[in-house]
């Protein structure tokens, strides 16, 4: 008699170890890329308001293409995945090389529309027009930096696929690292040059996209670990089969992180009507928030490798204990974060400002923060699980249903006709989540079965035919 695979606690054990393996080098990965804006903000800061307002606004729009790229790019993981845990190495490599023409093109159309039509898009938000100039060359500079930023994150899904993920640890790291002294150089105007202000950080971004994508490619182009992929072993065409599928599995995702990025900056344009406080007090709470959720986001990106690999070996037990770990290691990661918050949010927000009424209104959002913990880690497990399955257009369909048609409605009703002000909003945003925590949720269960089911078939028919 076999026992239930969710029971069995030694390969339980196995996958929370593996997953943490993966998961930790992910994790830092993703706070350097959050560490960058952190960068662009205190030296733009540091400089004067103009440039901190400038740069608050271009990064705000480059923020769009950074989650479109990304989002398109995470149909490279899945797909590694599942071709190394089928044991199939020979097709890692033709399937970078398609993924890096699909980068490419899309880092040159998303650079093209963030110089161009980012501009007009501040014009429709109705940007103060003293700053105008300032972001439209923040604008311009930093959109050299797209098809870098597509590239990187091609190179990258390549090697989460195969299971290493400290290459994005390493590159990750670099980025900021080089962001600051650039930077700080271009922007003040050191070493002779002249002071750029805002476009000094776009330019100094985009060399740090650039560096941090030449650095990858050289290391997955000499690294023995990754010789046997071939990953530049013969020049390819663009194959229009090989691309639809990618974008088949990443277009999906790439309106599903689009349209939950888009959310947060609609809530952000929503609360900007209550006052300068109130819009002060959700900065401190929602970048405290993003930061945290880097925790979370990083084991889902690592349980999206797990799964493709018990996917890629007809594992079904595997895809379910892959996905129950995943879901395991956030909700630990995630009471611990809401402890934090409900235990000490003014001490929190006293670390960005030393305005009392600020703290104050930054501290009622922190507690209203920690509530979201568990339903924001728990969707993003199940959206992480679901990617390794290569499931992206219903859960595509259900975020755009949880933040969409609830979160944002609720939100808005409660933040002006039921007078909750700012507190409004997050009630909406701690809605849609947990209605998109519960769906997604739902889904897996349900998807992981019908694989364990179509396993046990293929097995069966296997023996027969055998048998016979």
């Amino acid at each position: 008699m076999t026992r239930h695979p969710f029971l069995d606690r030694q390969r339980l054990g196995r996958e929370l170890k593996d997953t943490l393996r993966l998961a930790g080098p992910l994790v830092l990965g993703q706070l350097s890329a959050v560490g960058m804006n952190v960068i662009d903000t205190v030296l733009a800061g540091h400089l004067n308001a103009r440039t901190l307002a400038a740069v608050a606004v271009g990064t705000s729009i480059w923020s769009l293409t950074l989650v479109l790229s990304l989002g398109v790019m995470m149909a490279v993981p899945p797909s590694v995945a599942q071709l190394h845990g089928a044991g199939r190495h020979g097709a890692i490599g033709a399937l970078l090389r398609q993924a890096l023409w699909l980068a490419g093109s899309m880092g040159v159309v998303l650079g093209l529309a963030t110089a161009f039509g980012g501009p007009l898009l501040f014009d429709l938000i109705g940007v103060d027009p003293v700053l105008a100039t300032d972001v439209r060359h923040f604008l311009h500079a930093i959109a050299f930096g797209a098809p870098a930023m597509a590239l990187y994150f091609a190179l990258r899904g390549l090697s989460e696929g195969i299971g290493l993920t400290r290459p994005t640890m390493y590159f990750g790291l670099l980025g900021p690292a080089l962001l600051a002294p650039v930077g700080y150089v271009l922007m003040y105007g050191r070493l002779g040059l002249p002071a750029l202000g805002a476009a000094g950080a776009g330019i100094a971004t985009a060399l740090a996209l650039w560096v941090q994508m030449l650095c990858m490619l050289c290391y997955i182009a000499h690294h023995p670990a990754y010789r046997h992929l071939q990953p530049f072993g013969r020049r390819e065409r663009p194959n229009p089969r090989a691309i639809g599928e990618l974008l088949r599995i990443g277009a999906p995702m790439g309106v599903t992180v689009f349209m939950e990025a888009s959310l947060f900056v609609a809530v952000a344009l929503i609360i900007g009507r209550l006052g300068a406080d109130v819009v002060a007090s959700h900065q401190v709470a929602i970048n405290v928030a993003s930061c945290a959720f880097m925790i979370p986001l990083g084991i889902a990106m690592a349980t999206t490798v797990r799964v493709g690999h018990a996917v890629g070996r007809n594992d079904g037990e595997g895809v379910k204990m892959a996905g129950l770990a995943g879901f395991a290691l956030t909700l630990a990661i995630q009471c611990v974060s809401a402890g934090i918050f409900f235990g000490f949010p003014h001490a929190i927000a006293a670390l960005y400002t030393r305005d009392a009424v600020v703290i104050a209104l930054a501290a009622q959002l922190l507690v209203l923060a920690g509530m979201f913990q568990l339903s924001d880690g728990i969707q993003v497990a199940a959206n992480g699980a679901l990617r390794g399955l290569k499931d992206t257009r219903t859960p595509m369909v259900i975020t755009l249903l949880a933040y969409w048609g609830v979160g944002m409605p609720v939100g808005w009703w409660l933040t002006f006709p039921g007078g909750f002000g700012a507190r409004g909003m997050w009630i909406g945003l701690i809605a849609g989540l947990s209605m998109a925590a519960v769906l997604l949720t739902l889904r897996f269960h349900r998807q992981a079965a019908r694989f364990h089911t179509a396993v046990d078939e293929g097995q069966r028919r296997d023996a027969a035919a055998g048998r016979a």
